[in-house]
C-alpha cells in the first residue's frame, strides 16, 4: 500500500462503527484487507469511481486540496429535508 500524503477523518455512528470493526475483524484478512484503512480506503474509492462513471463521463476529476472544502456541517437544504423525513415518520397514519 502507497504511504498516504494525507488523511480524511470519516465519523460513523457507533452502530455503523461496530458493523465496519465487525466485518474487518471477520472478513477483512479473507479479503485482503489488512487494516480498517485498507478497508475504508477501498470502499470509498469504490463509491468515488461510480461517481465520476455517473457525473464526470467515468473521468477523474482535478483534485480539491485540503481544507478548501466547507466543514462537515449539513446545508439547509439537508437540514430542512431531514426534518421533513423525520416528521413524516412521527406522523401517525
Amino acid at each position: 500500500m502507497t504511504k498516504p500524503t494525507s488523511h480524511i477523518t470519516p465519523y460513523f455512528t457507533q452502530a455503523q462503527a461496530d458493523q465496519v470493526r465487525a466485518a474487518l475483524q471477520a472478513a477483512g484478512p479473507l479479503e485482503g484487507y489488512a487494516s480498517l484503512s485498507d478497508l475504508v480506503v477501498a470502499a470509498t474509492m469504490r463509491e468515488v469511481k461510480r461517481l465520476q462513471r455517473k457525473h464526470n463521463g467515468g473521468r477523474k476529476w482535478d483534485g480539491v486540496p485540503a481544507g478548501s472544502m466547507r466543514p462537515g456541517r449539513r446545508t439547509r437544504v439537508e437540514t430542512a429535508a431531514s426534518e421533513d423525513r423525520a416528521g413524516a415518520l412521527a406522523m401517525p397514519e
